[in-house]
This record gives structure tokens, sequence and C-alpha cells, in this order.
């Protein structure tokens, strides 16, 4: 997401050479969804490139490969995610978790898959899922079957906002994608760890994002009350605006818990120079 075409020289520095921008991206948030590693697993050496730009306390939640939840369906995938795990070392203590999001058909009568795939992995990291199959959100024996399993690793189950989006009919041509990509299932906001993770995607129009996340404030609020860590992450259908939603959900949490730890002040857009 770092990498969003859009915030170049609006936002972040621009252009920056790829080496770079992420380090400008983590002036402005503290955590980031890798997206980019469901489609290949990086290098090594472009893992050590983004230890290298960011702090030990910023947070990746780090997408699985599709080859591994998507075309073998957490069967028969050792020495991918061998290689994988290989790959993502360089992180460390950054690696908040690895997120294992399955596609719409993985149903409950897959269960047994995913709790043999979670038992297999190794527990020095962090699990996170994300199931899109309307059953385990509108049968209560299939939710409960699923929280099950993943309360045998200690996993959190990421739930996917999107009741925003299709509140109503789209407004604008990235709204139309959306539409057309993104699971339509029930807001679900019980977490099952100390460490939830939330992804909300809103509207293109700022209103219409900020009138959808106000569930997650008092949600948000609550679990830090109780000593959660929650990891909150705020898309629109074009993202074009998605920095400064991020720091405002932010902001409206913080209003009501001042304690809050202060995000990092964002690296200006334009490059410094002596005169």
């Amino acid at each position: 997401m770092w990498t969003h075409a859009s915030w170049q020289g609006r936002f972040l520095p621009g252009p920056l050479p790829p080496g770079e921008r992420l380090r400008a991206y983590a002036t402005w948030c503290n955590a980031v969804e890798g997206n980019t590693t469901f489609y290949a697993t990086p290098t090594r050496a472009t893992v050590e490139s983004w230890a290298a730009q960011t702090g030990p306390d910023f947070r990746f939640v780090i997408k699985l490969p599709k080859p591994i939840t998507h075309e073998h369906r957490l069967t028969g995938t050792d020495d991918q995610l061998r290689a994988f795990l290989e790959a993502m070392e360089p992180l460390g203590p950054r690696t908040h978790a690895l997120w294992v999001q399955l596609p719409g058909s993985f149903g409950p009568a897959d269960l047994g898959a995913l709790a043999a795939f979670l038992r297999s992995l190794p527990r020095n990291h962090r699990y996170a899922v994300e199931v899109r199959h309307r059953a385990f959100f509108e049968e209560e024996r299939a939710e409960r079957l699923l929280e099950r399993v993943l309360a045998t690793v200690d996993a959190e189950w990421v739930p996917f906002d999107t009741t925003a989006l299709f509140a109503d009919r789209p407004a604008s041509d990235a709204e139309r994608d959306a539409w057309t990509k993104k699971p339509r299932v029930p807001r679900r906001s019980r977490a099952l760890t100390g460490h939830p993770i939330v992804r909300y995607l809103g509207r293109d129009a700022t209103d219409r994002t900020v009138e959808g996340w106000r569930p997650w404030l008092d949600t948000v609020c609550d679990w830090l009350r109780e000593g959660r860590s929650p990891t909150v992450f705020i898309h629109t259908p074009d993202n074009a605006d998605a920095l400064t939603l991020a720091r405002r959900f932010h902001d409206e949490v913080r209003a009501r818990l001042p304690e809050l730890e202060l995000l990092p002040d964002p690296m200006p857009n334009e490059p410094l120079t002596l005169f």
C-alpha cells in the first residue's frame, strides 16, 4: 500500500526511489497491510529493505501468498510456506501478524484443512484469518466452529467491514469496481485475542466514510480499555485520501482516550533544500 500512486507528491515526497517510499509512509501510519506478498513471495533483500525503512515497533500485517491460500487451499504447501517464512525473517518483531485471507468459496466444510494448517505453523508468529464465506457470518454453528479452530492457536478473526460501501448504490467508478470485487458480509466486531485487526472500507466521499466508521470508534475504544492492542486499516475504493483518513480515525479515538500514543509527524511532501 505504501506505493499508492496518488499519494506520491501529494502526501509523500515524490518521486521517491522504491527503497525510500515505505520510510515516508511510516511517518504517516505505524502499520501497513502487506498485500503484495499475496501475488509473489518477495526476495529476502526486498524484505531487508522494508526492515531498514521502519522502526522495530512498526506493524506489518503480511498476507500469505495466493498459491497457499487460494490455489492449494492450505494443503500440500510445506515448501511454499517455508520459503515465505524464511523471506519474512528480516522483519523480526515488525511482523505483527501473518494474515491468512481465504477465498469466498472456503466454507465450513473446509475447517478441517484450516485447523490442520494452523496447527502446523511455527508458534513464533501471531496469525490472523480472514474468511469471506457468508455462512460464517450468518450461521451460528459455523461461526462457533471457526472461533474454536482459531482459539486452538490463539489466532484472530479479521473482519473486513464493507457495510458502508454496500449501504446504497455506488457513486463513482472506483465504488462500482469495488462492488464487483469486495465481499458483502455483515459487520463483525468480536475480538478473539489481545491483538484484534480491523479492515474497514468506506466510500470515496469523506463524510460517508466517517459516518460508516462510527461503530468502530466505540469498539476500538472498548478494546483499548480492556487492555487489547488493536490495529485498524482504513480504506476507500480509490484510497486517494486513505492516509489522512487513517490519521483522522486515530485522532477521533484519541479524543476519547487521550492517553493513546500519538502517531508520528508526517514527512513533508516536498524535499528539503538548502535554499
